[in-house]
């Protein structure tokens, strides 16, 4: 496959990433009802919910930029499915962390769901790290 053909993978993963969004979308009404009061919730609760929906759109987002510059280089296998999948595995992790360790009624501090928060960002410091270096190599490989 030549450096600017996508792969049928890449395609179909794009495309999973794009219905995601609606999910993203779907927690938008969700906070429109928390923030009209017709979902109660503490300060907490309602910080979190931002900051989780929040993470999720811009991680999605981020995968979809990511993932298609991926094609453009040859990288060994470990290092292109660390590149391919740590964005939006953060982007399922993050969110979840920060939606999860707050349910229930009136909690004073986050619960042990937390730590999805920052299994999540390891992930998506992994799929940086990956695709950045990744990528420079690879552009670099291709110089004449």
């Amino acid at each position: 496959m030549d450096a600017m053909t996508t792969h049928p993978w890449t395609t179909i993963l794009l495309g999973a990433l794009l219905l995601s969004l609606i999910t993203v979308e779907s927690g938008g009404w969700f906070l429109t009802r928390v923030g009209r009061g017709a979902i109660p919730a503490n300060t907490l609760q309602k910080n979190f919910f931002r900051a989780g929906h929040a993470h999720a759109a811009v991680l999605l987002m981020l995968s979809l930029v990511v993932i298609p510059l991926l094609d453009t280089v040859a990288l060994p296998l470990g290092v292109d499915l660390v590149a391919r999948f740590g964005i939006p595995t953060a982007a399922l992790l993050m969110p979840a962390g920060f939606f999860l360790s707050v349910l229930g009624r009136e909690p004073a501090r986050p619960g042990r769901a937390f730590a999805l928060l920052w299994i999540g960002a390891t992930s998506l410091t992994l799929g940086l790290a990956a695709a950045g270096v990744g990528l420079i190599g690879g552009g670099v490989a291709q110089l004449p």
